[in-house]
């Protein structure tokens, strides 16, 4: 029989469990169970970078699932009303001197049991975790301690076990992400490893059976290192990795010379196949490796009786000098996702810009009051978040005085989180790309050229700060035969210069090197230290100047096809000048590779001399005639087939684009409407034509008839008419004709966009009542609308003289594969960016860039 003093807790628990139940009824309705569909963010902030190891935890919103950090969970509640939040906080205390290391269990009631992905951040040696979980109910922030299972209802503990047992959302989206993805290795989990005393030195290495220096592996049992199979190409080993599998048993091993902070090539003998190993860097660490400060060289650091060679890694890391941190504003790293270093650094450059600092970081508070609901999906939300992160400080602070000092005796990890993450703006910029998407590494000038086109598509009516960076360029195409020209413009935002490797400084160094290498191999010897191609920045200027070919030129001064040239200048010269080093090429087996090439690029640019000049005098311009459409020369269908023959189209191009993730029907168009002229002039249209309607429909030839009817004495028909309907639509809710025809011509003939376009710009109406559309079509030249008729992007111009304030640095032998770094120049002196790590820079890699950021100097 239970006594008096237990009947009576007994009842006051019935009592409470009661009141717990009344005062949860009004807000059921607003309370529900994730499903299957729902992304559930209890990792991070869709505002901030604020999470449940931050001061104030987070607060998970059990109607929306999003999650918010304190000083944001009150804009949400005003916003929607939405009054239940589950609580989420991370405890990490240090341990006791002498406490036992170790794990800890993951238990629902025991002190850990959220799924964060985060506690890569401590060693859990050193500290101890502890999570705790409430219901909060706004305005009044009253508390419910979880788990709470006996005193609330059904529906609410379902409720919340389903949200604290959710997966990340970034994992769904991991695994929803197309790539060739490899599988975790049966053997990594119970990995057996030798305590035989083996450490792997930093240098020297080769096979211990035939002392070959490349493609070697090392076992990750017992540390002997192997060289690899011989391939019938003249490259590998002798198979000796293999041969001691079979004699041993050991299953896994790693390639030397792969490993980086991101991961390196695993193999195991057993399962045939390369895999996976979550637990390398512990299996490395066993050998005295340290993962992080690896470099992906191919024969680590050469032998010690070969002078070494400062290798490419060590140079744009800047390895071995004395780097001192920087902290606080404007000093904040972005950890590494995993192969995402390519985002991360073009992030870091442009949020070092003031026009995208005001943009974005001077608008938050307004960005954020109009987000939509689920900011998570917003670009600007997630910018302003970004260049937020990076530019407050919050999230870069330096360690207390005894840190630095543990840091100095043991690199350990400390009790905050170094830099901020991008996983949810990733998520965001690579949405439907198929490339970007992927936990594969990218090309930084790439995804620098994507971005560029979301700032474009979601800064309809505001400040568009991409205008910094872009430029109009003049193409200048000769006929060879009548020497008449015809003058085009485009835009562009990126200069992207050849490398001239018939103009390298050390030219005999290099076919000395070619002749050793060549001589190792077929002597199967370790082959020659690596030769450098040195070339002078004015050679590289000067290719990009010269005259080129253009394959197949129709001239219409013939009405034939002749040989043709065209040169490009600068129509204008953006506030900020971009520059890629085209290092990226394919081989003759189409697999991408790098050149290998130092370029001595100036910290001062002078490119004036390459200001467009226009139609000179004496210059006979090329007459504005298509060229023919070819008919079928077949009499059973002279009468009846009103259409040309299948357009002839570079295949191979159309591929190329079309694995950069582009639609393949917008690639055909691509490739037939530069006429087939390569893959580069087809991806500068695709960057033009993005926004337009059609540009994923199928390509879609004009027919002859159509073609025939029109007389050889009428004008063309005029460049971006915009279609008769839409321009009657847009008059009828009210709007000037004039202004129809300006709003989408601006806009690609996009309804939506123009009406925006109609509202962002009212000083326009004025000008186009005074403006006929006749007057407006009268000042077409050759089919070709100038800046003064098209009211499109803006186009900034002013002196061409530049200055050097950012470097991004590619690591490695392929946009596919590597690693990146960037040097930014603040407050005057330079600054590296590696990942996480932000450190004054000693020794710039100006020779060694990829993508090279210069900015106007006034005059």
């Amino acid at each position: 029989m239970p006594g008096p003093r237990a009947a009576a807790l007994s009842a006051r628990n019935v009592k409470m469990a009661a009141d717990l139940g009344e005062l949860l009824v009004p807000y059921m309705p607003t309370i529900r169970v994730p499903k299957s569909g729902d992304r559930v963010y209890k990792t991070e902030c869709a505002f901030s970078y604020d999470s449940p190891l931050s001061e104030g935890g987070l607060y998970v919103c059990m109607s929306t699932f999003l999650g918010f950090g304190r000083e944001h969970v009150e804009r949400h509640y005003r916003k929607t009303g939405q009054s239940v939040y589950m609580h989420l906080k991370r405890h990490v205390r240090q341990k006791a001197t002498g406490a036992s290391g170790g794990a800890l269990p993951r238990r629902i009631n025991g002190k850990i049991f959220l799924d964060l992905e985060i506690d890569a951040d401590f060693n859990s040696d050193d500290y101890e975790l502890e999570d705790e979980a409430k219901l909060v109910i706004f305005p009044d922030h009253f508390e419910i301690d979880l788990p709470n299972i006996e005193e609330l209802p059904a529906l609410v503990t379902i409720a919340c076990d389903a949200v604290l047992n959710a997966n990340s959302p970034y994992r769904k989206l991991e695994q929803e992400s197309w790539e060739e993805e490899l599988q975790v290795s049966k053997f990594a989990n119970n990995l057996v490893q030798i305590d035989n005393g083996v450490r792997i030195p930093p240098s020297g290495w080769k096979c211990a059976k035939c002392e070959l220096r490349e493609n070697l592996w090392l076992n990750l049992t017992d540390g002997s290192i192997m060289c690899g199979r011989w391939f019938c190409s003249g490259s590998g080993g002798n198979g000796h990795a293999l041969e001691h599998h079979k004699q041993m048993g050991y299953p896994l091993a790693v390639k030397l010379g792969t490993i980086t902070p991101d991961g390196a090539d695993v193999y195991s003998f057993d399962e045939e196949e390369a895999v996976l190993d979550p637990h390398l860097a512990k299996h490395l660490a066993h050998f005295g490796i340290d993962m992080l400060q690896m470099q992906g060289t191919e024969n680590g650091v050469t032998d010690n009786e070969v002078k070494p060679r400062v290798s490419e890694w060590e140079v744009i890391q800047e390895t071995g000098l004395k780097l001192k941190p920087m902290f606080g504003s404007g000093y904040t790293g972005i950890r590494n996702q995993g192969n995402s270093s390519y985002l991360s650094t073009v992030m870091q450059v442009i949020f070092s810009i003031p026009e995208f600092q005001r943009a974005y970081v001077g608008n938050l508070t307004r960005i954020f009051d109009y987000a939509p609901l689920d900011p998570t999906q917003d670009f600007s939300t997630q910018m302003a978040k970004l260049g937020h992160g990076l530019l407050s400080g919050q999230n870069s602070k330096p360690p207390v005085k005894c840190e630095l000092i543990e840091q100095v005796m043991k690199e350990e990890h400390k009790l905050q989180p170094k830099g901020v993450t991008t996983r949810m703006f990733k998520a965001l910029a690579s949405r439907g790309h198929t490339e970007f998407s992927s936990n594969r590494q990218q090309d930084a000038q790439e995804f620098f050229l994507h971005l560029i086109n979301l700032v474009e598509r979601n800064s309809i009516g505001s400040e568009n700060p991409s205008d910094a960076f872009r430029f109009l360029v003049e193409e200048r195409t000769q006929c060879c035969q009548s020497r008449k020209v015809r003058y085009t413009e485009r835009i562009d935002y990126i200069m992207q210069l050849p490398v001239a490797m018939e103009a390298a400084t050390n030219k005999d160094e290099l076919i000395a090197y070619e002749l050793k290498r060549r001589e190792a191999e077929s002597t199967k010897r370790p082959p020659p230290e690596m030769v450098r191609a040195r070339i002078p920045f004015s050679a590289c200027l000067q290719a990009f100047s010269e005259p080129e070919n253009v394959d197949d030129f129709w001239s219409s001064a013939l009405q034939a096809k002749s040989a043709g040239v065209k040169t490009s200048r600068f129509a204008s010269f953006p506030e900020y000048l971009v520059i890629q080093i085209k290092k990226f090429t394919f081989g003759l087996d189409w697999v991408p590779k790098k050149l290998d090439v130092a370029v001595d690029m100036p910290d001062i640019l002078d490119v004036n001399h390459l200001r467009a000049k226009g139609l000179q005098p004496g210059e006979e311009e090329l007459p504005n005639i298509a060229p023919p459409i070819v008919i079928p020369d077949d009499p059973k269908d002279r009468f009846r087939n009103h259409f040309m023959e299948a357009p002839d189209i570079d295949e191979s191009s159309v591929m190329q684009l079309a694995e950069m993730g582009f639609p393949l029907e917008a690639c055909r168009k691509a490739v037939y409407y530069t006429g087939s002229m390569g893959a580069e002039l087809a991806f500068n249209w695709i960057i033009a034509h993005m926004e337009d309607p059609d540009f994923a429909e199928p390509l879609n030839v004009p027919g002859c008839a159509a073609a025939s009817t029109q007389s050889s004495h009428e004008p063309p028909p005029q460049v971006n008419q915009p279609p008769e309907e839409i321009v009657a639509l847009i008059t009828s809710m009210g709007f000037q004709r004039n202004q129809a025809f300006q709003a989408l011509r601006a806009t690609n003939n996009n309804l939506e966009r123009a009406l925006d376009w109609i509202f962002s710009h009212p000083e326009c109406e004025d000008e186009a009542a005074n403006t006929s559309v006749d007057d407006q079509n009268n000042h077409q030249s050759n089919g070709i609308l100038t800046n003064n008729e098209q009211e499109g992007p803006r186009v900034k111009d002013g002196n061409g003289r530049y200055e050097l304030f950012a470097i991004i640095s590619h690591i490695g032998t392929s946009t596919m594969s590597g690693h990146y770094v960037c040097h930014i120049k603040k407050e005057g002196r330079w600054v590296i960016y590696n990942d996480h790590k932000v450190s004054a820079s000693e020794r710039q890699p100006k020779d060694l860039g990829y993508l090279y950021f210069y900015h106007r100097i006034a005059c």
